[in-house]
């Protein structure tokens, strides 16, 4: 055991933690039998405070490995330590890709289910936990297997629960096959956020995957101009190298903390003219390799050290369609208000799933992501809260670091439910994170 100090992606929120390594289910089960504060923790891509404990004491997921034979219909079973970079390098040369990915592979399967990741597709495929099909789950009354028939109320608890029901250990899910590495891709410029909402609302049902850059500096009537990108698998037919391999390494590093000040409203400014200004006005059918598309940003190790010691926080909020002004207004708030928001990213979200804790919601959501340091930051995202929960909205748990208690009773309204759970799987309140504490949500 070590004494670490820990925090999440956005590196706002530090905890001194003991940290452990179990390699089996029956050494999750010995740790959870001692009965103090725990939290499982994968690769600490969260970007708050989910997946660390102060003083109570961090499971490591990363011993737990193993990745099963792909079965023809494309079903896997993988241990919850494994990356999605280490389980992709595995299935593309096969001929299969994950179902869902968030905007990186650096996650492990574990914490992906925990926080039910969802990526560019949730408006036809859903989120993760759509295709999970079976888990392994340690808690501290027993060991389960759940799935969606199976235990299917812890089941539906565990995807989306931020580790708070359980030390997951092994996760079967189905695949999805692919023909080549290769996206084909359909890029537009649009003048402004109305114009890109249309485009969103008009087209995204004709593609598998579809996000959009948003600029949340500009005012006026290019409030909100946007980059949309739209793509769907290649097949072999489509490309005239219809290779299949897996993303490789990083090619580039942050190796230390950029200056506080380096992204700051001018240099924003500028570097999203660049950006906007370098994308075509519409290109159709452009091949692009998958980590491209879907991981841009795994291509620099460290890059959360761009924003310096302050670190950043991710702001990621969702609300239905018949709410769609609450994107507008949030986008205004921010262009007004003079706090730079270095990456905001615009998607589609389809049906909710079963999960009670689970983010997504039909409709739009808006990630935004904004360097700690302008005296304006904390009275801008106390507003967007208030915003969102007007709409009936809610921000995204494994991207929080700063939200009030009473707001998440409102956002889920399924917090009960879901706490009724916890408590029969943990009836001593063991499984308990930084962001439970904060949230009050360690159980009854």
């Amino acid at each position: 055991m070590t004494r670490q100090r820990l925090f999440g992606w956005g590196r706002t929120t530090p905890g001194m933690s003991d940290v452990e390594s179990p390699s089996s289910e029956d050494q999750v089960a010995e740790e959870l039998a001692l009965g103090g504060n725990a939290i499982a923790r994968g690769l600490g891509r969260s970007y708050g405070d989910a997946a660390q404990v102060s003083g109570g004491v961090v499971l490591s997921n990363r011993a737990l490995g193993g990745i099963s034979a792909i079965a023809p219909d494309g079903v896997v079973t993988v241990g919850a330590g494994v990356s999605l970079d280490e389980l992709l390098a595995v299935t593309i040369p096969q001929g299969w890709f994950v179902p869902v990915t968030p905007g990186t592979r650096q996650v492990s399967i574990g914490g992906a289910v925990a926080a039910d990741v969802h990526g560019k597709n949730h408006h036809r495929d859903g989120s993760l936990g759509d295709h999970v099909l079976e888990m392994r789950l340690v808690t501290p009354v027993g060991r389960f297997r759940v799935s969606p028939s199976v235990e299917p109320e812890l089941f539906w608890a565990t995807i989306g629960g931020m580790g708070l029901t359980g030390v997951v250990t092994t996760v079967t899910l189905r695949l999805l096959r692919i023909e080549t590495d290769k996206v084909l891709v359909d890029t537009s410029r649009h003048a402004n956020l109305d114009d890109v909402m249309a485009a969103m609302l008009s087209g995204d049902d004709d593609y598998r995957y579809s996000v959009a850059w948003v600029d949340c500096m500009t005012k006026g009537a290019a409030m909100g101009r946007a980059i949309l990108t739209r793509g769907e698998h290649a097949t072999r037919r489509d490309v005239t190298d219809p290779t299949l391999e897996p993303p490789g390494r990083a090619r580039l590093r942050v190796p230390f903390e950029a200056p506080s000040h380096l992204l700051n409203p001018l240099s924003i400014r500028a570097f999203n003219e660049v950006w906007f200004r370098s994308a075509p006005r519409q290109r159709v059918g452009e091949e692009q390799s998958l980590g491209a598309f879907f991981h841009p940003l795994d291509g620099v190790d460290d890059w959360n050290r761009l924003y310096g010691r302050r670190g950043f926080v991710q702001y990621q909020f969702a609300v239905a369609d018949a709410k769609a002004e609450c994107v507008v207004r949030a986008i205004d708030r921010l262009s007004s208000s003079g706090v730079p928001s270095f990456l905001a990213v615009l998607k589609r979200f389809g049906p909710a799933n079963h999960a009670m804790m689970s983010f997504p919601i039909s409709g739009w959501t808006l990630a935004l992501d904004l360097p700690v340091g302008p005296s304006a930051l904390p009275e801008v995202l106390d507003d967007l809260d208030e915003m969102v929960i007007d709409a009936g909205g809610r921000v995204y748990l494994a991207k929080d670091a700063r939200l009030r208690p009473e707001a998440v009773r409102v956002m889920y309204p399924r917090l009960p439910e879901f706490l009724a759970v916890k408590n029969r799987v943990d009836p001593r309140h063991q499984l308990v994170s930084d962001l439970a504490r904060r949230l009050h949500v360690v159980g009854r």
